[in-house]
């Protein structure tokens, strides 16, 4: 088993209900969200494995010791102690050869969770296997990243880390401007709009290869979240 700190949306807000749609499965509920449609299905398998997310705390397995149980009961302390938020207005981009949802612009608030995040949970992760390394091609990272997987068990933290909602997996080059297109138009009603941080969540992944579901929901402390845009 692997657990995960993710932001995800709401299954049931609109931005949520989208992408389970794109992706075709809901992880909160672990349903089927849309008719197979093969063009798309073969560009969305592995981020539709993980569930619409962007990523906090990667995929870990729990430290000697440690229990899910205790892990949830973690998150929700810390969530519940921290101030909610509103990211800058979304943009759709290309990130190498995947799309995702990310910030118009830097925003400090969520460099700040993703790095408290990292650190606060750092004692629930057991270290790496040399497989769990090759998995992550460390020949490939920069001698920075390669730093980042070595300490935390992941290459893209802190100062690497680059909030995103993914959307689709390597996409051909040949490919880009259709699914672009599509992605355009489908997600344009949350492009140029702000998003709310207001929930942390839990993913498990129960087995090697299975999907990762929404185990449990963190709400953040919230007074008034225009005040915090």
């Amino acid at each position: 088993m692997r657990a995960a700190i993710y932001f995800a949306p709401p299954s049931a807000s609109l931005l949520g209900q989208a992408a389970a749609r794109w992706l075709g499965r809901d992880a909160f509920t672990g349903a089927p969200a849309r008719e197979a449609d093969p063009r798309i299905d073969a560009i969305v398998k592995d981020p539709a494995r993980y569930g619409f997310h962007a990523t906090l705390k990667a995929p870990f397995r729990l430290a000697e010791g440690r229990t899910l149980a205790a892990l949830e009961d973690a998150l929700h302390a810390f969530a519940s102690a921290r101030q909610g938020f509103v990211m800058p207005a979304l943009a759709l981009a290309r990130l190498g050869q995947f799309f995702a949802l990310v910030p118009e612009r830097a925003n400090a608030a969520i460099q700040a969770l993703e790095g408290d995040v990292l650190r606060h949970f750092e004692p629930f992760r057991a270290p790496l296997t040399p497989s769990e390394i090759e998995k992550r091609r460390p020949h490939r990272l920069t001698p920075r990243q390669r730093e980042l997987l070595d300490r935390w068990g992941y290459p893209h933290v802190l100062d690497e880390f680059r909030f995103h909602m993914t959307l689709t997996g390597p996409v051909a080059f040949a490919e880009f401007p259709w699914v672009e297109a599509m992605l355009s138009a489908r997600f344009a009603s949350f492009t140029g709009r702000p998003l709310a941080v207001e929930a942390l969540a839990l993913f498990v992944e129960p087995e090697p290869g299975a999907p990762f579901a929404v185990h449990s929901t963190h709400p953040l402390k919230i007074h008034s979240l225009a005040e915090t845009a």
